[in-house]
């Protein structure tokens, strides 16, 4: 544990193990204890294991027993692959002495993990496990960010060294070669019409304030998607993700730094079908530039140093790009929140879900939290929650997996302890780990929790019916009393089924100080108007 402490884990996320008693035992014994956090489900440590890290950029770490708890963790530690993360899960393991004769949850494990993480091994030594975890984290720090699993065996782990611990820190990063950067400056002193994509890496590498101050520097209108939101702050007018239709579809150049060009960013394709948009790609490392479209150029390297060197190499007299591009854009913008009020304010019966985030808008804090973990009903609010800062919005990344929502709540509430905490739920999603609600209450973490409750799977309903005229598999139990659930578990909640009802819940969940969930049964047929499903 000293070790962890040494590379910044603020806390151990776990589900108790008989293999790992040790490491608890360190936890508890080291001076300041580490708070140890224990959850209902290994997935649960894992995710508040991530979302510590993507919250405070420094890592996250979970503890695992070994075979089901380690399998258990196999979805979680695959969001944190997709999402750049740097956890590290150390895992129990049956005995070597024992090996092949069927010990309990005998398992080898690093194979199972080895595909998701940067790096899945073994310690058999106890003499060596310090300097393995150092290497854990070391690896998971490194760009590109990342997940990394350690399981040490029991008699390993119950054993005892005497051992000099390593030292913590990073290594200085890399910065992107100068001649990249020369012709990406280039490309963006020619363009006409530039649209600058941020992703999360730039708040993960801690470029936002880079970010922001070259493309006011330079003009650039910006679309943020993952934990970039907020790096250019609500109202701001290069802010234009609402216009991204317009932007993408006409612009010349388009420059993406720390996201992958992924289904979320059609793939790279960019411009009109007869003047495709020249493509520029920026990563924190060589191996995450897109290899499967064509670049016009492309940078790898520490972020914070790519933008200010491309804001010294790129600026020219005034701003780059066409007159009237960059405002052009910002009308579409408005034109777009004109258009959302109606939704925002609508008093349909049943509830139409947009009326929820109307409500909560007028409640929201510049540094609240927001967690999105579902289908239709998070894709509203990607849609309508535009948050004041940097960092404060977590969804599951482009791996798509249900059950984050109650983990990182759990971290939320942790790393900001003073800020609103706010979980947006689908049903659906609600099933796969609402019981972690037992946690929020054993460990005292006050969080407001709506859910969204169309009675059904919303995102795949309404496509198979388009696709074959009915549909299977796609209901839930209409009406569902998912505030009891949290009730029983020890927290509070209530139903609310009539749009006047959910300014007033929201409120009372907010001032409660335990965790609340706020039920709002909305219309099935209310639909999010997406265009692709990723596949």
């Amino acid at each position: 544990m000293a070790v962890a402490r040494g590379h910044g884990v603020q806390a151990m996320f776990t589900l108790s193990g008989g293999h790992v008693f040790p490491l608890y035992d360190g936890a508890v014994k080291a001076v300041p204890p580490l708070p140890l956090i224990d959850v209902r489900h290994e997935q649960t440590a894992v995710f508040a294991a991530e979302a510590t890290a993507r919250l405070t950029r420094l890592p996250g770490l979970a503890v695992v027993t070994a075979g089901p708890g380690v399998t258990n963790s196999v979805s979680a530690v695959t969001t944190a692959w997709f999402n750049g993360v740097p956890v590290v899960v150390l895992g129990g393991r049956a005995p070597d002495y024992r090996w092949g004769a069927g010990s309990l949850q005998e398992m080898d494990h690093p194979p199972l993990l080895a595909p998701v993480t940067k790096r899945a091994w073994t310690e058999h030594e106890t003499g060596k496990v310090a300097a393995a975890v150092d290497e854990a984290f070391r690896t998971a720090l490194s760009p590109h960010r990342g997940p990394v699993f350690l399981d040490v065996p029991v008699e390993a782990l119950y054993s005892d060294a005497e051992v000099e611990l390593p030292a913590g820190g990073t290594e200085a990063p890399d910065a992107p070669a100068g001649e990249d950067v020369i012709r990406i400056a280039a490309l963006v002193r020619a363009a006409r019409r530039p649209v600058l994509v941020l992703g999360t890496d730039v708040w993960l590498g801690g470029a936002e304030t880079a970010a922001r101050r070259t493309a006011e520097r330079l003009r650039l209108p910006v679309i943020a998607n993952g934990q970039a939101r907020g790096i250019l702050p609500a109202g701001h007018d290069l802010l234009v993700t609402r216009a991204r239709k317009l932007a993408f579809g006409e612009a010349d150049l388009v420059i993406v730094v720390g996201t992958p060009l992924d289904f979320r960013l059609g793939y790279g394709s960019f411009g009109a079908a007869d003047a495709p948009a020249q493509v520029v790609h920026v990563a924190d490392s060589p191996a995450q530039l897109a290899a499967h479209c064509p670049l016009a150029a492309s940078a790898a390297g520490d972020l914070t140093l790519f933008f200010d060197q491309l804001a010294g190499a790129a600026e020219v007299e005034g701003p780059v790009g066409e007159d009237g591009w960059a405002a052009r854009l910002t009308e579409a913008v408005h034109a777009a929140l004109a258009m959302d009020a109606p939704l925002l304010a609508s008093d349909a019966d049943p509830v139409h879900p947009a009326r929820i985030y109307g409500e909560l808008a007028k409640i929201l804090e510049d540094d609240a939290v927001v967690i999105g973990d579902g289908g239709d009903f998070v894709s509203f609010a990607g849609k309508y929650v535009e948050p004041s800062r940097p960092g404060g919005w977590l969804d599951p990344g482009p791996f798509g997996c249900l059950g984050t929502g109650l983990g990182y709540a759990i971290a939320a509430r942790l790393a900001r302890p003073s800020a609103q905490v706010v979980l947006l739920l689908g049903d659906g999603a609600a099933g796969f780990s609402l019981m972690d609600a037992d946690t929020l209450v054993r460990h005292r973490l006050p969080v407001v929790m709506i859910c969204g409750n169309n009675g059904a799977w919303g995102l795949e309903k309404h496509p198979m019916r388009a696709l074959y005229g009915y549909d299977v598999a796609a209901d839930l139990q209409p009406g569902c009393r998912y505030d009891e659930v949290v009730r029983a578990l020890g927290g509070a909640g209530e139903t609310v089924t009539a749009p006047a009802g959910i300014g007033p819940a929201l409120r009372r969940a907010f001032a409660a100080g335990t965790p609340y969930l706020v039920n709002v049964i909305t219309d099935t047929d209310a639909v999010y108007p997406r265009s692709t499903t990723g596949v």
